[in-house]
């Protein structure tokens, strides 16, 4: 923290930047640090066995005397996943929540085993207030109730985060808070923090109320079951699929567990309604085909999920039939277009109609704002200086450049990564230098455990396999008993390559002889056989397999007498 003094505000992202997730912001003055957000991203497919992807909490654990609370923006898993693994890391004296986050992070703790007593409700009249800092929300629109914004007051100006954002003005649910953004605005912000998940997309995002049209008019014109194919953290699309369902006088089966879990939360909160149009799949078997819905997860095509398994046909409880109709009522997340075009073409295959959103057909819309709407934003808020977060790198620049094309001057934007701190100081921001802010892994319940140099060797062991050597040595006379024994998995195949196996026998062999003339180093032995096996095995196979080599230290000391 040398490059700064205790009179300057710091702003700075532990997740966020150059990606879409993880995200977590802090704000700190002096001796107060203020979170915003504790997401999780999910890896990337190179990241092999591990689970998910959280920030680094160092710095905040060394400065967990200073931390106030934590604030969440809304319920999504890229903004509250991360909470019980910090929870478990760093001791955070209190968390404020909106109410639908409050009981999605309730439910996260109870299967984590985690008890957190100071987890409060907040609403767009809530003002916390302390020695330096003071937080205030406003109300946004998003794919999940009671998103929000954050409005941050401190000694040197006013910071803004606005969360996940869109305006819709035909939604359905609340409108955003437009008359609050605008008066906060009117105080005059310094800094203002924008989501830049569609900044590359031209033009207005399209309303939720199309989506219900679009949706409505599926269940017009079919009699037969609709099986609907959608993210399980976009309540409000629950929310009008449940009223669509309503209407047309169809019950629903859910299947998943995030679905179940989401849906259940909602009913509890209040924001979806006709508990009773619930059934169970043995109830609805009972039913005639046109009165039926079926919400699953599956919409990028996981191999797990429901309408994967029902695709593939291997569904314990759900068959497909000739009439059936699916809807995919989601955006391709980037990297599953293959896994959704193989679902796809499979229910062809099986003779149903499916249904993906297109020019003709609006069964989708983000829950981010575009262009348009990030223009409105920056011109509500109306910053003296600009920071784009919750993006990738292309998604902050051309965030960046809207913000220009508003009138900030370029030399006021803050196109940055994680770690980066933004100093302000009486009304001035600049660059300050940086903090630690990696990746840290999650695989099962180990945090951070899986270093870069383990995934190097699952990469390595999912390309090239893995070969152990296995071998025992006399080490009171400095012998080697037997040949070594050669064991490989995903190398080669064992019966095709029985010479190549012995040769790399020799080789093992004459590389230990050579080390047991002095005294016996295991680490040198070790470092002569993966020496020479990996020179071979590469000049012979182009392949570069990880090398164990185990040594069993057998002590034989044995007495012969002559008769």
């Amino acid at each position: 923290m040398k490059f700064f003094n205790n009179d300057d505000t710091k702003v700075f992202a532990l997740g966020g930047l150059g990606e879409v997730g993880k995200n977590m912001y802090c704000i700190m003055h002096n001796n107060e640090i203020i979170i915003i957000d504790a997401g999780i991203t999910f890896p990337e497919g190179d990241l092999l066995g591990v689970d998910y992807v959280i920030p680094d909490y160092s710095f905040l654990k060394k400065n967990e005397n200073k931390i106030k609370a934590l604030f969440i923006t809304h319920g999504h898993e890229d903004h509250i996943g991360g909470i019980p693994f910090l929870l478990q890391t760093v001791n955070i004296p209190a968390i404020y929540a909106p109410n639908q986050a409050v009981g999605l992070i309730k439910r996260k703790l109870e299967e984590k085993n985690i008890q957190y007593k100071n987890l409060f409700i907040y609403t767009e009249k809530t003002i916390v207030k302390y020695k330096n800092i003071q937080v205030e929300f406003f109300r946004t629109t998003h794919s999940i109730p009671d998103s929000h914004g954050i409005c941050v007051t401190t000694p040197n100006g006013i910071i803004v985060a606005t969360g996940d954002f869109k305006f819709d003005f035909t939604p359905i649910g609340p409108v955003a808070n437009l008359h609050k953004m605008a008066e906060i605005g009117s105080r005059g912000v310094t800094l203002l923090l924008s989501d830049s998940t569609n900044a590359l997309n031209e033009g207005m995002s399209v309303s939720e109320s199309k989506v219900d049209e679009a949706l409505g008019e599926i269940f017009k014109r079919h009699n037969g079951r609709i099986i609907i194919a959608t993210f399980a953290s976009n309540i409000y699309r629950l929310k009008h699929i449940v009223d669509t369902c309503k209407r047309n006088d169809r019950k629903i089966v859910t299947f998943g567990r995030s679905m179940e879990t989401n849906i259940e939360i909602s009913i509890e909160g209040g924001y979806i309604k006709h508990k009773d149009i619930f059934i169970t799949p043995e109830e609805s078997k009972k039913l005639p085909p046109n009165k039926v819905c079926i919400l699953c997860t599956g919409s990028q095509g996981e191999p797990l999920a429901a309408l994967t398994r029902i695709a593939n046909g291997n569904h314990k409880q759900i068959k497909l039939q000739d009439d059936d109709v699916v809807v995919f009522s989601s955006s391709t997340i980037p990297g599953n277009a293959l896994s959704i075009s193989r679902t796809i073409n499979k229910l062809y295959l099986k003779g149903v109609e499916v249904y993906t959103n297109t020019s003709l057909s609006d069964i989708h819309t983000s829950g981010h704002g575009n262009k348009e709407e990030l223009k409105l934003m920056i011109r509500l808020i109306n910053p003296k200086y600009f920071m784009p977060f919750h993006g990738e790198y292309r998604m902050l620049k051309s965030h960046a450049d809207i913000a220009i094309d508003c009138d900030i001057p370029k030399e006021n934007t803050f196109v940055l990564g994680n770690g980066d701190i933004v100093s302000i100081y009486k009304g001035q921001a600049k660059l300050a230098g940086s903090i630690q802010a990696n990746d840290i892994y999650v695989d099962g319940n180990r945090i951070g455990d899986v270093s870069n140099a383990v995934i190097r060797d699952r990469k390595i062991m999912s390309n090239d396999g893995i070969v152990v050597v296995i071998t025992n040595i006399d080490t009171i006379n400095n012998k080697l008993l037997g040949s070594p024994n050669i064991t490989t998995r995903g190398f080669v195949l064992v019966n095709e390559n029985e010479e190549l196996l012995k040769k790399l026998e020799e080789i093992s062999k004459n590389a230990i002889i050579s080390k047991l003339n002095q005294q016996i180093n295991y680490s040198d032995i070790k470092n002569e056989i993966i020496n020479q096996l990996s020179n071979y095995i590469f000049e012979k196979t182009g392949r570069k397999p990880i090398i164990l080599p185990v040594i069993m230290d057998i002590k034989r000391n044995v007495k012969v007498t002559a008769k």
